[in-house]
């Protein structure tokens, strides 16, 4: 957990004001986008990999690396909100002026 003084003493963010930003629009633009890219590049790292031959759990074991992707995906969203969508979410703001 982050000391709130040290934060104070930072500044801003490296991202910006955009960061500290927590409106619901900015929390769905940053949970679609980060999930959205995220989720594609899990499923792409899961297609390179073939079923093994041993130790095969079915469609019970398919069932739950979707569902763990899914919260690697939202978990890894949340994490990154600020380098990845910031600069992203500041250009969705100029184009909506």
């Amino acid at each position: 957990m982050l000391n709130p003084v040290s934060q104070t003493s930072q500044g801003a963010s490296p991202a910006g004001p955009a960061a500290a930003d927590k409106t619901p629009l900015r929390q769905a633009f940053n949970a679609f986008v980060g999930e959205t890219f995220y989720a594609q590049m899990l499923k792409a790292m899961r297609q390179t990999v073939g079923k093994p031959a041993y130790f095969y759990g079915g469609r019970a074991e398919e069932i739950f690396t979707q569902q763990l992707d899914q919260v690697m995906a939202q978990k890894l969203a949340h994490s990154s909100d600020a380098k990845l969508t910031g600069p992203m979410y500041n250009l969705f703001q100029l184009q909506r002026k």
